[in-house]
């Protein structure tokens, strides 16, 4: 009979161990391309089964979705690279000031795009949740490595 599982020898304690900070850019790198992807159809499938405004929609919260996900990994390298003494590959700075930034912009797509577009608020929902879906689909592919 195993024993029962403690935080020193689980599955996440062991994967957070030998993630290295390229692991971590490259599965950020991953998800990128998977919310691309799954914008595209998205975007197609609304357009073709509801119209253009709603397809816009879908790619109004695609770019929420990309660019939170872009930000996210550039304060992660940041913050990763303070911890192990190295050059930060951004200056802290701007680096927060594009993150404050970024917050602003989403904002304002999400007041332009529901003011102006007049299609289904669920489209906008369903690509502001690509990063949900793309970050967990990568989050399972290294539970299974």
């Amino acid at each position: 009979m195993n024993p029962p599982p403690t935080p020193e020898n689980s599955p996440l304690a062991n994967l957070a161990a030998s993630m290295t900070d390229d692991d971590l850019r490259e599965m950020l790198r991953r998800a990128l391309r998977t919310v691309v992807i799954l914008a595209l159809v998205l975007f197609a499938v609304f357009t073709l089964t509801m119209g253009w405004q709603t397809g816009l929609l879908s790619l109004a919260g695609a770019v929420i979705s990309y660019t939170g996900i872009r930000e996210w990994r550039n304060l992660a390298l940041l913050i990763f690279s303070k911890i192990d003494n190295q050059q930060a590959p951004r200056p802290v700075g701007r680096t927060l000031v594009m993150f404050f930034l970024r917050l602003g912009m989403v904002a304002a797509i999400l007041y332009v795009s529901l003011k102006c577009l007049h299609g289904s608020i669920y489209a906008l929902v369903a690509g502001i949740g690509l990063a949900v879906v793309a970050l967990s689909i990568e989050a399972i592919r290294l539970l299974r490595n």
